[in-house]
């Protein structure tokens, strides 16, 4: 069908899209009859394709394009949709508002590209839309990406960019990872420093650790949004049906805290700087009250700026050396009749995720094996498909984030042009595509528990949206088509879809990894090949 229909070859694919005979014309006579309940989705149509096309699309009673919440969609649930192009009429429906906010991205998909930006034709249009029908619902509820802008900072600006490209492909979470060992970037009123302190840091690696020698930009690196700013940018999102979740890394990965509050750590006597280099960095939160109480303030201000049902409060990476060699860490694991300091992470991350329950929020963490993180936590599994299995097993709901098929800090392939990144084999587009979040012989029961998948984009080695943008598409495209299509995408139908799709990214001007035979390979490049120099 999108050989002969190219303009339906969406991205990501509906579950039905069946095309009709004739156009339909948007111009400057064309208005919009909102129905109630769907104001949002009419604002939103007018947001995006006003400025672009000139066309004002006013409301109108009797408006050629029709907006409607229709309860007997009710099975597509809240994010389903069906459109209805015909000649003379543009009908989208949905159960819900979000449904509707879904559908205005597939109508900007079935524009001409050029229409997207505005280029190429007199501001005023026409502007022809393929005479379709089209009936869409996702596989899964939760599709999105994880942004680390602690490790480099991005203004906000970037941040409402980058949620527009996850709107425009269907995904609605975006996971911001604020804090990290090499900075804070979300204010804490009760903890100024945070930001004046662990904003900061004297400079950078360049070049992954153990890898012939520690090398420094000798640049400082930092940033910090306003509380003001986040909000907006939750607000922002959220018209374009995009969640933000927090994400407050403990008790570990917390060095830039600990440079601004040494006494929240093991040897408050210390003083130390926000962490220039990459990796696993030794100093971790104290396991004392005063670290305990500083959590939940945090997160009492973070919860007051994001309204997103879960917190993230990263729990990964752990070491708990300091506890081992810390009088008072053992005496607090001996006094929780624990087996020894090793076992405080698991109490750790208890108290702090039954804080987060209390206050009617759900907490979510990495997980290492997909079985130490209480019942009560959603579960990312990044280090092993196998740990997903088990989360699911345990009534964990999961989301699934395996590094060898989501983590967009690799480089898509071994072909030397490719720029520097994080150390290890590439994670091609065919990997990211080929990723089923709920593999098909798993039972039912276990499939249920599994929300969805998300990409990873850490930032070490990614300083500039250009080097964002250039990791995540593509590939982001590839994620997008299997966790809202499933089974219905196939990796030569998603190929034919992308080469049309591209057009829209160039309308767009997002900075992709152009399409190459050698990208479209049907086996991952997942090794170096020989006489290629590894990438540093």
């Amino acid at each position: 069908m999108s050989a002969s229909h190219p303009e339906l070859s969406l991205v990501p694919r509906p579950r039905k899209a069946s095309p009709r005979p004739g156009r339909f014309t948007l111009d400057t006579h064309t208005a919009v009859r909102s129905l109630p309940g769907t104001h949002a989705a009419s604002n939103l149509l007018r947001t995006l394709l006003t400025p672009v096309t000139g066309l004002p699309l006013p409301d109108s009673a009797d408006g050629a394009i029709v907006l409607a919440l229709d309860p007997e969609l009710g099975g597509l649930g809240e994010e389903g949709y069906g459109i209805t192009v015909g000649p003379q009429t543009l009908v989208l429906r949905a159960a819900h508002p979000t449904g509707l906010l879904r559908g205005v991205q597939t109508i900007r998909q079935l524009l001409p590209a050029e229409a997207l930006s505005g280029r190429s034709r007199p501001r005023g249009g026409p502007w022809e839309l393929p005479c379709a029908e089209i009936s869409d619902v996702p596989r899964h509820p939760w599709r999105g990406v994880m942004l680390d802008v602690a490790r480099h900072f991005q203004p906000v600006a970037y941040l409402r960019r980058y949620v527009d490209l996850l709107a425009f492909h269907k995904l609605n979470t975006l996971h911001l990872h604020l804090t990290d060992d090499q900075g804070w970037r979300m204010p804490v009123d009760a903890y100024p420093r945070l930001t004046s302190v662990g904003g900061h840091r004297s400079e950078s690696m360049t070049w992954p650790p153990g890898r012939g020698g520690d090398r420094f930009d000798g640049v400082p690196h930092s940033g910090s949004y306003t509380k003001a700013e986040l909000r907006a940018l939750v607000s922002y999102a959220a018209e374009r049906g995009v969640s933000v979740v927090p994400e407050i890394e403990m008790p570990g990965h917390v060095r830039a805290a600990l440079a601004a509050y040494p006494e929240l750590g093991n040897h408050p006597e210390r003083s130390l700087g926000v962490w220039t280099r990459w990796g696993v960095c030794d100093t971790v939160l104290g396991v004392h009250d005063r670290a305990l109480d500083f959590c939940r303030t945090v997160l009492e201000e973070v919860m007051d700026v994001f309204p997103s049902p879960y917190i993230h409060i990263g729990g990964e990476e752990c070491p708990t050396t300091e506890w081992e060699n810390s009088p008072a860490a053992r005496a607090r694991a001996a006094a929780e009749g624990l087996s020894g300091p090793a076992a405080l992470h698991g109490w750790f991350m208890g108290r702090i995720g039954a804080f987060l329950v209390e206050r009617g929020r759900k907490p979510v963490g990495w997980a290492e094996t997909g079985t130490e993180l209480p019942l009560d936590f959603t579960v990312m599994t990044w280090r092993d498909p196998a740990h997903a299995l088990a989360a699911a097993r345990r009534g964990h709901r999961v989301v699934t984030a395996h590094h060898r098929a989501t983590y967009l800090d690799y480089a898509q392939s071994a072909e030397p042009c490719e720029p520097p990144g994080q150390p290890g084999d590439p994670v091609a587009l065919h990997a990211v595509h080929g990723n089923e979040p709920v593999p098909g012989d798993w039972e039912a029961g276990e499939s249920a528990q599994v929300l969805g998948t998300q990409a990873q984009l850490w930032t070490e080695y990614v300083k500039t949206p250009d080097r964002i943008e250039y990791l995540t598409y593509p590939r982001l495209c590839a994620l997008a088509d299997r966790a809202w299509s499933g089974g219905h995408s196939d990796w030569a139908g998603f190929v034919e879809r992308l080469r049309h799709h591209t057009a829209r990214l160039d309308a767009l001007g997002v900075r992709y990894r152009p399409l190459t035979p050698r990208s479209l390979l049907t086996t991952s490049l997942m090794t170096t090949p020989a006489g290629t120099a590894p990438l540093p």
